[in-house]
């Protein structure tokens, strides 16, 4: 009897291959360096190779200074042709349009402007409509957007949903019904109307649903541990919104004042049927009222004049825009 002859399995060790040499490594390591990684800036239309040839760069560089002098003209053209419009006089202006002042420049318009046609009392309005109205969009921005994304009541879907929908409806729309209800407010009666009074442009400005939206979603993204932490210590609802959750939201706050403000200061139709005293009505109603009975230099003056304001809002609030709500290092990890 033979025994059966059992071939004997390979073992791991020789089935394995042999580790790689010094050799085999450096390779390795070549072709690693070798293989094209995907930058940033190759992801752009124009790579990095093409970036390095003079033609590209030449051609780069006319589009940028093109871009640059375009977004400049476009922007500040029209601010700085009103600035040199208002010391300019009316036959200048229309016979030279674009000419530096070939007559000399006339600095009467804006105190003709300030006085004679009352500019001052229409800004001084405009001033007190613009405050009121960032006054109560903050206060019912803020508050509802706290209800909404900190409080978070059982019925907050419900509540978010409906302030959502009102985005759908057309303001034109809802302008008799607001007139209606300015006219004759609920539970005063008709002989409490507010016509002529900032509280029936206060009001209706206030209830902004875009706001609402806006600082909820900031309030969405604020560390949830620095709340829980106040809570925790014993903070309530107000001292919770006065002392944290407000110092936080700079930034949305900044975003909003600036929204708010010249929302108002531009708005005419609204002021135009709830203001119709001369006397209480603001630039943006009494200047296009009074075009017909001013020189055209004066008029743009009167213009020139109620461009500081928003001009000003700009130049102030244009880091909060820019700049982001870096909230990272209020939470230690």
């Amino acid at each position: 009897m033979t025994a059966d002859t059992v071939t004997p399995a390979p073992s791991a060790a020789a089935a394995a291959p042999p580790p790689p040499g010094p050799a085999s490594s450096r390779r390795a390591v070549r072709t690693m360096r070798r293989r094209p990684s995907l930058t940033d800036s190759d992801r752009s239309i124009v790579s990095d190779a093409d970036r390095r040839q003079p033609r590209v760069r030449r051609a780069m560089a006319g589009v940028h200074v093109f871009l640059a002098v375009t977004l400049v003209l476009a922007g500040l053209g029209p601010l700085l042709w009103l600035a040199k419009a208002a010391v300019t006089p009316t036959q200048d202006t229309l016979r030279q349009p674009f000419a530096l002042w070939p007559n000399g420049i006339d600095w009467a318009n804006l105190s003709t402007a300030w006085n004679d046609i009352h500019i001052d009392q229409y800004f001084f309005n405009t001033i007190v409509i613009a405050a009121g109205a960032w006054a109560f969009q903050l206060l019912v921005a803020t508050t509802g957007a706290y209800t909404l994304s900190v409080l978070r009541p059982r019925y907050a879907r419900v509540l978010n949903g409906l302030v959502l929908a009102t985005l759908f409806i057309p303001s034109v729309v809802l302008l008799v019904p607001l007139y209606l209800t300015i006219v004759d407010p609920p539970f005063l009666g008709r002989d409490h109307s507010l016509l002529n009074n900032y509280l029936a442009v206060w009001l209706p400005m206030a209830a902004n649903a875009f706001n609402i939206l806006l600082v909820k979603r900031f309030f969405d993204g604020l560390p949830r541990e620095v709340i829980e932490a106040a809570q925790t210590d014993g903070a309530g609802p107000f001292r919770l919104f006065w002392s944290i959750i407000l110092p936080m939201s700079r930034p949305i706050l900044g975003v909003v004042s600036v929204f708010a403000i010249i929302a108002a200061w531009k708005d005419f139709l609204w002021p135009l049927l709830v203001l119709p005293d001369p006397a209480v009505q603001p630039l943006s109603v009494r200047l296009p009222a009074v075009q017909s009975q001013t020189e055209l230099d004066v008029f743009l003056a009167a213009l020139a004049i109620a461009t500081i304001i928003p001009i000003a809002m700009f130049l102030i609030f244009q880091r909060v825009f820019l700049r982001s709500a870096g909230l990272g290092g209020a939470v230690k990890g």
